[in-house]
């Protein structure tokens, strides 16, 4: 089956791109760099002819709410006009545990996508993931300064990418379902303590300095505002287990 795979070149999108071949799938990467802008729409018409499903797991590098909502519903809206007209049978698209209740920064963009593609009729399919395990290195590179390591103070549940990815194309491969069951990582975690694990693996002996987030978003990281409810569905690897194979 021929799918495609808006964001195919970021951390998770590598990885459903990966899989998609493992299982004997045609994955079509849609990227900037493959030439593919989501936020235009005569570069999307391009693209999708013969795909049967669209895997968008796209992102915009902000933290400003207006920016990643104007990234979110364009990119969406052409993904989804464009899909309809070439076929697609279901847009399966990943957003995050938490962000249809903070609307805040990145996390308002993606409450924005998910309400965009909760009023439309049939062929979509919304997963919500909790934060992945890559994302405590992702940190880490943004956020040290020589021999001090800032840690936003966070409470969270992570998961392993290719356990994402796997759930991402199980969806896809079926019929859409609109909103689907949460899916978390298997053991709430604190952030700084991932830090410290991932650090000490890389041989590093940063000091590391716990640091409150501002406003609405702080408030939801410290607060377990990204943790899952109890009816979520959980992967099986933790963080531990996960920065040992690396």
């Amino acid at each position: 089956m021929r799918i495609a795979v808006a964001g195919g070149t970021g951390a998770i999108g590598r990885l459903v791109v990966e899989e998609l071949k493992t299982q004997g799938h045609e994955p079509l990467v849609l990227s900037r760099s493959a030439g593919c802008d989501l936020t235009n729409l005569h570069s999307v018409k391009q693209w999708l002819v013969d795909c049967r499903a669209v895997i968008d797991v796209s992102g915009a590098s902000t933290t400003s709410a207006s920016t990643a909502m104007r990234y979110f519903t364009q990119s969406t809206s052409n993904l989804i006009r464009v899909g309809r007209e070439a076929g697609v049978k279901n847009h399966v698209a990943l957003s995050i545990v938490g962000a249809a209740e903070i609307d805040s920064g990145y996390y308002a963009g993606k409450a924005a996508q998910e309400r965009m593609l909760q009023i439309l009729d049939g062929g979509c399919t919304i997963l919500r993931s909790t934060q992945f395990h890559e994302f405590v290195g992702q940190n880490i590179d943004r956020l040290g300064a020589g021999p001090v390591q800032m840690a936003p103070k966070m409470r969270l549940q992570p998961i392993a990418g290719v356990e994402v990815a796997a759930a991402l194309i199980e969806l896809a491969l079926q019929p859409a379902q609109g909103l689907v069951q949460d899916l978390a990582g298997p053991k709430e975690e604190d952030m700084p303590e991932l830090f410290a694990q991932y650090l000490k693996h890389q041989g590093k002996n940063s000091k590391i300095i716990e640091v409150p987030v501002p406003g609405a978003m702080g408030k939801a990281l410290r607060n377990g505002g990204i943790l899952p409810g109890g009816s979520a569905r959980l992967g099986q690897q933790t963080f531990t287990e996960w920065l040992a194979r690396q």
